[in-house]
């Protein structure tokens, strides 16, 4: 079966289709630029459900089953922000590095008992009305804290200052495989490929 990722970024695109190799899901993926999508997608959902969905109907505008993912920080103490508005939390000109500056702004005063926070993703594939399947929607979540200073040079986001209690350890420290045994995209990619995987049975009957 093959999917289109609502994105044009390329190591985004190689990631899933590493991921769907690790779970031997039978899956081709391609880009938005290899289907030749020129429009802009908006992402004005409430949810990371919301939006995940949002983006997984831009290939099936043009009759591909989409398949797409959000993701983000919810901090307790911040009341669960920044959450979906976790990839621009310093404005406009965002930046990672912006970004984590405000974390540790906001958290400043913030005991180190009470910093706790958890990712989350939210994977989704959409299908065109003709395979009459509905969405699949997955979520996955990972509990940790957020330290005062970053550590590791791994990852990206908000990682360096996201610890796993158990391994004692920030997502920036781990090696991808560690990373992905226990984070949240792959705890949602697991449910997502195996569902996705059953909903390829019906697809390719369909076409044959």
């Amino acid at each position: 079966m093959t999917v289109v990722l609502a994105s044009r970024n390329s190591a985004k695109v190689a990631e899933m289709r590493r991921l769907f190799a690790e779970f031997n899901a039978d899956i081709n993926v391609l880009s938005l630029s290899d289907i030749g999508f020129e429009g802009e997608i908006v992402e004005d959902g409430e949810s990371f459900e919301e939006n995940a969905v949002i983006k997984a109907c831009a290939p099936v505008s043009l009759g591909y089953i989409g398949i797409a993912d959000d993701s983000g920080l919810c901090v307790d103490a911040l009341g669960g922000a920044p959450g979906i508005y976790s990839a621009r939390f310093s404005g406009d000109d965002h930046t990672d590095a912006k970004n984590r500056e405000l974390l540790k702004e906001k958290l400043e005063n913030v005991p180190d008992g009470e910093r706790g926070a958890h990712f989350v993703c939210v994977t989704a594939a959409v299908f065109p009305h003709k395979y009459n399947l509905e969405p699949i929607v997955c979520r996955g979540e990972c509990r940790g804290k957020i330290i005062r200073e970053e550590r590791g040079e791994g990852g990206f986001g908000y990682d360096s200052l996201f610890l796993y209690e158990e391994a004692n350890k920030t997502f920036a420290e781990m090696t991808a495989e560690e990373k992905g045994a226990v984070s949240h995209r792959g705890r949602a990619m697991r449910k997502f490929a195996e569902m996705l995987s059953k909903a390829a049975e019906k697809v390719d009957g369909y076409n044959t």
